[in-house]
C-alpha cells in the first residue's frame, strides 16, 4: 500500500495511513463518547495505541524530526501515566 507524506523542504513530518495513530484517533473519540467500562477501554487502547505510534517513531522515524516527535510523545504519555497513579 502506498503511504502519502507531508514534506517541507524535504523534511518528513506526517505519513500517512498511520494505522496506531488513527486506532489512537478512533479510541480517544469513542471515549468521549460513552461511559462505564467501555470509556476505560477506550481510553485504554488509545493510550496503547500512542504508545506503539511513538515508539515506531522513536525507533524507526526516517528523519531526526519523527525520532524527536517520538521520544517528546513517550516523554508525555510517562509523565501522564505518572499523573495518572499518583492522582
Amino acid at each position: 500500500m502506498a503511504s502519502l507524506s507531508l514534506k517541507v523542504k524535504g523534511l518528513t513530518l506526517a505519513q500517512f495511513p498511520n494505522a496506531p495513530l488513527a486506532i489512537a484517533f478512533v479510541a480517544g473519540v469513542v471515549s468521549m463518547s460513552v461511559a462505564g467500562s467501555v470509556e476505560v477501554a477506550a481510553k485504554a487502547a488509545a493510550a496503547v495505541a500512542m504508545t506503539v505510534w511513538a515508539y515506531e517513531e522513536l525507533a524507526h522515524g526516517v528523519n531526526w524530526f519523527r525520532h524527536a516527535l517520538g521520544l517528546y510523545s513517550l516523554g508525555g504519555i510517562a509523565l501522564g501515566l505518572i499523573g495518572f497513579l499518583h492522582g
